[in-house]
């Protein structure tokens, strides 16, 4: 609750949260509450400029562009939110399971890992989507596989951390039993890190859907989409020069909104989370960003000693360092 309060405090968070409530409000609702029917073509209103019937003009088929810009919200905001969720529910239990079962399991993780790492994102998902066909879930899924080795890695580093912490090793003298130093110890201390890196790749995973819609990759027309309408809006730029900055000042004002609150809570946390976004993708192995994330987490995470005591077995010691595999 601490945190929040001095999230709340920033000036920066308030102006994200408004931002960001706007888009969720819009997300859920944007259909309904646009003035105009975001599909309905009016071929006497082509391309006209704002006024008071458009307030943001209209597109090559005289469709409201403040419409669907409304419309689109949701579908962008959701495919975003999808790839996010995939790449967590894959990524994160087996950075957990890698420091748990021991070096087979991890030394295969790792692989997967590494060869992920070197997949990029549009090509990836372009690749996919020609395989098992051309929708939004077929992409997010594609994008989210990409995004898994971010979160396995930032989580493994984390959970690596606190296994060699000093009241995990009492709960191991005492009997305690893997399962309940994992639930008890390790998940609630190491879930922080996971939605500050969350926060931080929802807005790489704004852009990357942003950036397949654009070409064309998930949402079929006439369903509007943020980075659709700013790819039609470019065919018709000699008419309408200022027609791209609708869509594109919606796309920058959100990720600028998702940035400013991933910064704020890592900040107010003191999370080290790398870099969610996977600029660091080309790497293989564990390197020093592994050792940096792992030390920051257990300083942050690690509390006074807890001395509680269940059944049997322990977390492996030998994934208790943070190696190169």
């Amino acid at each position: 609750m601490s945190v929040l309060r001095r999230m709340i405090r920033l000036r920066s968070v308030r102006l994200a949260l408004l931002v960001l409530a706007v888009v969720a409000v819009l997300a859920v609702a944007g259909g309904s509450l646009a003035p105009q029917d975001p599909i309905a073509q009016d071929p006497k209103a082509i391309l006209q400029n704002p006024s008071g019937a458009h307030w943001l003009g209209t597109d090559y088929l005289g469709r409201d562009v403040l419409s669907r810009l409304m419309d689109a919200t949701g579908r962008s905001v959701v495919g975003a939110a999808e790839a996010v969720g995939v790449g967590l529910l894959l990524g994160a239990p087996a950075g957990l399971a890698s420091v748990v079962f021991g070096r087979a399991f991890e030394w295969l993780a790792l692989r997967i890992s590494d060869a992920l790492l070197t997949l990029p994102y549009i090509i990836f998902a372009i690749a996919v989507t020609g395989i098992i066909g051309n929708g939004i879930h077929q992409a997010m899924l594609a994008i989210g596989l990409v995004l898994a080795p971010n979160y396995f890695r930032i989580t493994r580093a984390a959970t690596l951390g606190l296994a060699s912490s000093q009241y995990v090793e009492i709960a191991e003298l005492v009997g305690a039993s893997r399962w309940w130093i994992l639930r008890t110890h390790i998940w609630n201390k190491v879930l922080p890190t996971i939605v500050v890196t969350a926060a931080s790749g929802a807005a790489a995973s704004l852009l990357v859907v942003s950036s397949l819609s654009f070409l064309g990759i998930g949402t079929k027309p006439p369903a509007p989409t943020w980075g659709g309408m700013l790819s039609s809006d470019l065919n018709y730029l000699a008419q309408r020069p200022w027609a791209p900055l609708a869509p594109s000042l919606v796309i920058i004002i959100t990720v600028a909104a998702l940035n400013a609150l991933a910064d704020a809570l890592r900040d107010t946390t003191g999370i080290v989370t790398g870099d969610p976004g996977g600029s660091g993708r080309a790497r293989g192995g564990d390197s020093a960003d592994t050792a940096q994330t792992s030390s920051a987490a257990t300083a942050t995470a690690t509390g006074p000693v807890e001395t509680t005591a269940v059944a049997t077995s322990s977390i492996p010691r030998q994934n208790r360092e943070v190696r190169d595999a």
